[in-house]
């Protein structure tokens, strides 16, 4: 009889293991009672609403101190990184340029709007000043079209707009940026935006990917990230933001920093007015070969044929 009830004590047991959930609440489970301590409920609540009984993971607060600038720098790192390899994508055609410049129609009525403000108010010399800058934007916004049919033809290559393996990013923001972006939507393919937060707050442009746009707060990572899957450069005519990131590229394939890749220069005309690359060399402040990291392209077939063409010569795939 011994033996039949320690057999019957244990096959009443579902399991031999424990289950998920606990049959038996743990005491600290139970906040201490209102009948033990009256003010003891109100005392826990001002505990457990007090920052520091958040968990760092959550502590926003916490990731603000300037202390904690290593840990940021390492998720802004690792957030994109592990999205993008998720998504499949293993290089870019990063493009570059103004913001200021946009399509074509837009530009035509800022240049509308300025002309008609000068006719009401010739007396006002900045409004003369506005119209001519409005005329100039007007005639580089053929740039606009140019970078959307860009963003096409590299959405559409490789096994066409679901292959992810190459795909444009931009800096996320308006103007040419912004056609890069939306010329890989316009055939249904993916693209990339790097945006970064500023004093000002800034807003991604409508056509870049919503699962591969990103929001950088240091410039660095941003441009860690601009270089890291980079299978070439295009700059088109812009400002700073564009200087910087075409002569950080130049500087780090001159000193082979990074593998050199294709850096294409849309507008030649407007390039060799923002910098004399022959002058530097005659000055020796670079080599003679430091001026050919560089070639100038007019349209989106030229730049795109340039691109390929150096793959093919180096005997490297666009899509490894």
């Amino acid at each position: 009889m011994g033996n039949s009830k320690s057999e019957k004590a244990f096959s009443a047991k579902d399991s031999p293991y424990p289950p998920k959930e606990r049959r038996q609440q743990l005491p600290s489970s139970i906040p201490k009672p209102h009948e033990e301590d009256p003010d003891a409920p109100d005392r826990v609540r001002q505990i457990m609403d007090h920052p520091s009984f958040r968990r760092a993971d959550q502590d926003l607060d916490l990731l603000k101190r300037d202390e904690l600038r290593p840990t940021r720098l390492q998720l802004e790192f690792l957030k994109p990184e592990l999205i993008l390899a998720e998504q499949g994508i293993r290089g870019t055609i990063v493009i570059m340029g103004a913001t200021r410049i946009i399509e074509p129609v837009a530009a035509q009525h800022k240049v509308d709007r300025a002309r008609k403000a000068l006719e009401q108010h010739p007396q006002i010399p900045e409004l003369k000043h506005r119209l001519a800058v409005a005329e100039r934007i007007l005639a580089k916004s053929r740039y606009y079209d140019v970078a959307r049919e860009l963003g096409r033809l590299v959405g559409k290559a490789g096994n066409g707009p679901g292959d992810c393996r190459l795909a444009i990013v931009t800096g996320g923001g308006p103007g040419l940026m912004e056609a890069a972006n939306r010329g890989s939507y316009d055939v249904g393919a993916k693209s990339v935006g790097l945006n970064i937060s500023l004093p000002q707050e800034q807003y991604p442009n409508p056509y870049i990917t919503p699962e591969l746009c990103f929001q950088f707060r240091y410039f660095g990572l941003r441009k860690m990230h601009f270089h890291l899957r980079a299978k070439a450069m295009v700059a088109f005519p812009g400002g700073y933001g564009t200087l910087d990131e075409l002569f950080e590229t130049l500087c780090l394939i001159q000193t082979r920093k990074v593998k050199p890749v294709p850096v294409i220069l849309v507008g030649e005309q407007f390039w060799r007015r923002v910098f004399d690359v022959e002058f530097l060399a005659a000055e020796g402040t670079i080599d003679p070969e430091d001026a050919e990291l560089f070639v100038f392209a007019e349209t989106a077939e030229e730049i795109w044929k340039i691109i390929c063409d150096w793959y093919d010569r180096n005997g490297e795939s666009l899509y490894a």
